[in-house]
Formats: C-alpha cells, structure tokens, sequence
C-alpha cells in the first residue's frame, strides 16, 4: 500500500508540513461533520467523525534555559516517571536538578536541533508521520488525523479538545511506544483522560495497545535494519538492540516493559537470522543513582571495546522516531565511547520514522485498531 502522494510519490515537504496546523484534515469534512440546521436557541454542534491522536513523548520548544527548564519540570514532576517520595523528590527537583539540567540538556539538544524549521527532530518527524497517514486515509472522509506530545507542544488536551470540536466523537489515542510501561504509555492515558474529564460531550476514546511482538511491527525493523546496514562501509561484528532504561524497582513491581523489550528483540533475530551474540539486549538513558535495567549501553560499547570488537552498529526498536536520546546520546556519545575504548567502527541506525516501511506498519496498527467503526 502506498502512503504517499500518488501523484509524485513522495512525502510532503518539511516546510509545508511546518506551515501547516496541527491538525490534519483526512479529507473535506463528511456532511455529518458539518454544523446542521437546529431549532433556533439549539447551539450549533459537529459531529459524526473519528479522529486518530497519535502521541510521542515530548520536546522542548527551543534550547535555552527557561523553555528546557519548562519542559523538564513538566516531565519529571510526572508521579508516573520518578515514583520517588512527592515531598522529597519536589525538593530535590527545584533545588538541584532544575538549576542545572536546562543548561546540559539545552546541549544535547542543540546537537541535534533542526535549524531549518527551529524545532527538535522528533516534533519534525511526528508531524510528518501524521501527515503521510493522513495521505493514507483520503479514502475514509470521516477520519481526521493529529498528533501530540505527552510532554511540550501540542499537548494532548489541546488536540483532544481540537478533535471533539471538529466533530470526532470517537477518537483512537496511538501512544507511539513499542513496549508498554507506566512510565509511558500509561501516563499517556492518564493525560487523556485528565482532558476528558473537562469535556462535557466526552467522544469515546479507545487505546491502541503495545506493539512490541505485531509482525508487521518486527518486519518493518528487519527492513530497516538491513537496509541501514546495507549503506554501511563495514559490516559489525555486533549489533546492540539499545532500550530505553527504567528503574529496576519498576520492574520488580509489575511493570511488563523488560519483558516487551525482550521478546521485540527475540523476534528480531529469529527476522534477521541472528543469534544472541550478534543482537545483543541493552538499555540506556538511565537517571539519578538507583539501579536500573541491565545491562546498560554505554557500559556494554565501552566493555565491547575492551574486548578488542572493532565494528558495532546500534539500533533502537523502542523509540519511534529520532530524538535526543538517539541522535545525542547513542550516534555522538555512544560514537565517542566506543573510539575512546580501541573501536574503530561505529554506527547508529536509523529508527523507523517516516520511512516508507515504518509507514506502512503505523497505518497498518491504527487501520487494525479502527476496526468496528470504519
């Protein structure tokens, strides 16, 4: 299935993207969607389409230290991410971690910011998902697709509230993580049902779910992984499936993400025909002192250096689209660690993004969730 313009086949440009409004027509609206006749003193109401809010977790909306420190206040006063005591973390956060981290965070995204439309790359890849699908549903007039960030601009209530008001009175919420974990997903939800809760005409909201073992999900990463691995000067002689981290005592509680995280990458070398030594499983990003999943990445490209391996390339199958965590920290920290230790060869591989193939397995989850009301 194509899911780009079928006239050029191609995406639409970054720039018209950036101009256009957050929110994505699917098609001129249905007649249902349109404010009917009513009985005078009647306020006038939209209803009859479906909307799909896809959701990634978040940026800042510039590098200096007053917008960063916004954006990470706002995500880590999150009772869903640092499940440390409210009392104590409140003033260990204010105190400490919000006097400095701006300015190191502020860094790292100013590596990776893209100077072109003044914004992060995930924001610039997330529209652009939400774009190339709403390509993809020209033939469903009553769908109308957006997008949003549990963390930054444009929030979750925003867009909510923007769908309801163009007539949705069902919307399918995408959180756009692979492996499900509280920290996430569920705070997505929460988010989504906070906004609800101040909606008087409420749509009815329905979660796609995790999709860490859907198939089209793992072959859409076995493509990419071969084609990225194709462009490569050098072949590796390992590959590291890096994860975001979590705390271990979130595990030890329940949390199911270890386990999502393990089966992705199973299923990922039963695709490529890999054994574990050649995929092996990391976790990275890790915060504050207390132990976290392992074992760690940068830990495993300093150790695989050590041991003399010459060639590594990392991919990262929980993230969904490009961001700080893989264009800062994997593709330039991971890089220097890795020649700091005696390797030679490095590479980080391209999440799905907008590619054609990660494309097709996006439209392919939400056209599976839709089902029942399309």
């Amino acid at each position: 299935m194509n899911l780009y313009d079928k006239r050029t086949g191609e995406s639409v440009d970054s720039a018209e993207r950036a101009a256009s409004s957050a929110t994505v027509w699917a098609d001129e609206p249905s007649p249902a969607a349109r404010a009917e006749p009513s009985p005078s003193g009647h306020p006038q109401v939209r209803y009859g389409r479906i909307g799909v809010l896809i959701v990634n977790l978040g940026t800042p909306d510039a590098t200096s230290y007053w917008p960063m420190r916004r954006y990470l206040k706002e995500f880590l006063s999150d009772r869903r991410v640092i499940e440390t005591n409210p009392v104590v973390w409140w003033v260990i956060l204010n105190a400490v971690v919000l006097r400095k981290r701006p300015y190191s965070s502020g860094e790292a995204y100013k590596a990776i910011w893209n100077a072109e439309l003044d914004e992060s790359p995930l924001r610039t890849i997330t529209r652009s998902q939400a774009d190339i699908l709403r390509q993809g549903f020209q033939g469903e007039p009553r769908v109308l697709v957006d997008w949003g960030m549990r963390y930054g601009n444009p929030s979750i209530a925003s867009r909510l509230s923007a769908l309801q008001q163009e007539g949705c009175e069902r919307i399918l919420l995408v959180p756009l993580y692979p492996q499900y974990s509280a920290a996430t997903t569920a705070t997505v939800c929460d988010k989504a049902f906070d906004a609800l809760k101040t909606m008087r005409w409420q749509p009815t909201l329905r979660v796609a779910p995790p999709y860490f073992d859907f198939p089209p999900y793992i072959e859409a990463l076995a493509v990419s992984i071969r084609q990225s691995l194709a462009t490569l000067s050098f072949e590796p002689e390992v590959v590291i499936a890096s994860y975001h981290g979590l705390p271990l005592e979130y595990f030890q509680k329940g949390d199911p993400y270890h386990c999502h995280c393990a089966k992705t990458t199973r299923l990922l070398r039963e695709a490529l025909g890999w054994d574990e030594k050649k995929l092996i499983l990391t976790f990275q990003s890790r915060f504050g002192r207390a132990e976290w999943l392992q074992p760690y990445t940068d830990e495993t490209i300093e150790r695989l250096a050590k041991e003399g391996v010459k060639r590594v390339a990392v991919v990262t199958p929980g993230f969904a689209a490009d961001c700080v965590e893989t264009l800062e920290e994997i593709a330039m920290q991971g890089a220097e660690t890795f020649h700091e230790h005696g390797g030679e060869d490095f590479a980080a591989l391209p999440c799905l993004n907008d590619s054609p193939e990660g494309m097709t397995f996006l439209d392919a989850h939400i056209r599976r969730e839709l089902q029942g009301w399309i």
